[in-house]
């Protein structure tokens, strides 16, 4: 298996290594790109009749699928006022209710595959960092009143109760949130594809495409797929195979570190099991793993790769300003990943041309937005539905190039300053 070293690659329990792609094959469908995106899509098509190929580049769920946070919630990489005021106050209620309905996929599948690692526990808070009780009962308020979440507001002395921290304030916990080992949840639906009959090429990167007729042909190294239908979701990852897609993403970089086995000293800052993130647009995230013996921490984003071993130097500053508790709490294992932002914040999910869909872009809260995007495209080409229409507006607009990159730094920069101002005045 080819994974970089990781909390997740050291943990996996099911350690299948899938074949190259060998010679040529045929199926309905063939889907690049072996992340969440594409084994969900996969799954739905193989749940509905149709013979399916998934090829992947490296090992299945590379790239951010098997490296994330691990955190399962409602919502998409930006907010729905946003949503709205591209694709009007309708059209955002019902993308909300979907990126619910994808969560709920995502604890669906765990238990109905009964998939082993995927450890789900229920519980996510999200914290302030400065003053505002009343407008977070607002939200927790509008949210139950608009799509039915059960949001618990949380007052400052129940946050430090759990949180011993005096960087936090009030917060709201979503019970219907959840958090999971990735990558044995990724893995667990890659078996379930193949039981189905449907086959998974590893090793296998997309070289050429030929998309132009009603079969459509995609050859690797040392084979070829001819299909009548070809899904690209290949996220941060993307390359120039589909210089459409590549140019309307882009990739930003994040980072994890997990500590040592701690638990008295990690008890002695954080109680509690729920995943925990806080309420800045780049900021913490983090929850305990191994049963409260270590605590996973992300956070920080760049817009080019940076070194790994001096951003985490910058969580590390972030976790002892806000546990001072926690300084001889030794870091054991950091990596970063790739995820994939349009410029508009939000899923590019559509067919580019007929037969030919993307399934991409889901920016920092994909563990639900990938399950949702893979099911509405899979609706869409087993001719059930028609709800991918409903990302539509969100589409694949040039995202900047390197100009691009750097405006989304700047950004970062502004909101972080922002941020910071809003915390002094607390």
């Amino acid at each position: 298996m080819n994974y970089p070293d990781t909390y997740y690659s050291r943990t996996i329990v099911d350690r299948t290594e899938r074949p190259a792609l060998s010679g040529p094959v045929e199926c309905d469908t063939v889907v690049i790109g072996g992340g969440l995106a594409g084994l969900t899509t996969a799954l739905q098509l193989a749940r509905g009749g149709q013979k399916v190929v998934v090829l992947e580049a490296q090992s299945i769920g590379f790239g951010a699928s098997g490296r994330n946070g691990g955190f399962v919630s409602a919502g998409y990489a930006t907010d729905v006022e946003h949503i709205a005021r591209i694709g009007g106050a309708e059209r955002a209620h019902q993308l909300y209710l979907m990126s619910i309905e994808g969560a709920e996929f995502v604890r669906e599948t765990i238990a109905a595959l009964g998939i082993a690692g995927a450890d789900p526990i229920d519980g996510v808070t999200s914290v302030m960092r400065y003053d505002d009780g009343a407008g977070l009962k607002a939200y927790a308020a509008e949210a139950r009143k608009k799509y039915g979440q059960e949001l618990t507001y949380l007052d400052t002395a129940s946050v430090r109760q759990s949180l011993k921290s005096t960087r936090y304030f009030h917060g709201v916990r979503d019970g219907k949130a959840f958090h999971i080992h990735p990558l044995n949840y990724l893995r667990g639906i890659a078996a379930e594809i193949e039981r189905l009959g449907g086959v998974i090429c590893e090793n296998s990167r997309a070289l050429s495409t030929d998309l132009a007729g009603a079969k459509k042909q995609v050859r690797t190294e040392s084979g070829a797929v001819t299909a009548r239908s070809v899904v690209f979701s290949t996220g941060g990852y993307t390359d120039h195979l589909n210089p459409q897609l590549r140019r309307a993403m882009l990739p930003i970089a994040t980072y994890v570190m997990v500590s040592e086995e701690a638990p008295d000293l990690i008890a002695s800052a954080i109680t509690t099991r729920d995943g925990i993130g806080d309420n800045r647009r780049a900021g913490d995230y983090y929850r305990l793993v191994d049963d409260g013996r270590r605590l996973l921490w992300g956070g920080r984003i760049t817009t080019r790769a940076a070194s790994t071993a001096g951003l985490v130097q910058e969580l590390r500053r972030e976790m002892t300003g806000t546990y001072p508790q926690l300084r001889d709490l030794k870091t054991e294992l950091a990596w970063s990943g790739l995820m994939a932002y349009a410029r508009h914040l939000m899923p590019q999910i559509g067919e580019m041309q007929p037969g030919v869909w993307h399934c991409t872009a889901f920016g920092g809260h994909g563990l639900n937005t990938t399950a949702i995007g893979g099911k509405v495209v899979a609706e869409a080409i087993l001719k059930q539905s028609d709800r991918h229409t409903l990302f539509a507006p969100f589409g694949l607009a040039w995202a900047g190039g390197i100009a691009g990159l750097t405006v989304a730094q700047l950004t970062y920069w502004k909101l972080q300053a922002q941020d910071w101002w809003r915390e002094r005045a607390a």
